[in-house]
């Protein structure tokens, strides 16, 4: 269901822009988009990897949140402006 009252921000995830609902996980954003997905590469076998406990227990859901590496996403709620990138293996980049 839709409420048009929900408040948003934007972040930007890997040079895209997403409005998201305020108040959520950065992972829990990113899980919310359908083009985004995965949160990262498997660094083995590349097989795509996304966060499943999200309570920052997995960390499966590590990511650069505006230039800092390896953030639990599931922890930091989202907020106005953030950049978030997803984290990948050196041969991937």
């Amino acid at each position: 269901m839709h409420n048009a009252n929900t408040a948003t921000v934007r972040i930007i995830f890997d040079g895209r822009a997403l409005d998201v609902p305020a108040g959520i996980s950065v992972a829990a954003a990113v899980l919310g988009h359908a083009h985004a997905g995965r949160t990262a590469t498997h660094p083995v076998d590349h097989s795509p990897r996304a966060p499943y406990c999200l309570m920052g227990v997995c960390f499966e859901c590590l990511m650069e949140i505006d230039g800092e590496a390896d953030v639990q996403s599931c922890l930091v709620p989202v907020r106005e402006g953030m950049v978030v990138n997803r984290q990948t293996p050196p041969e991937d980049k």
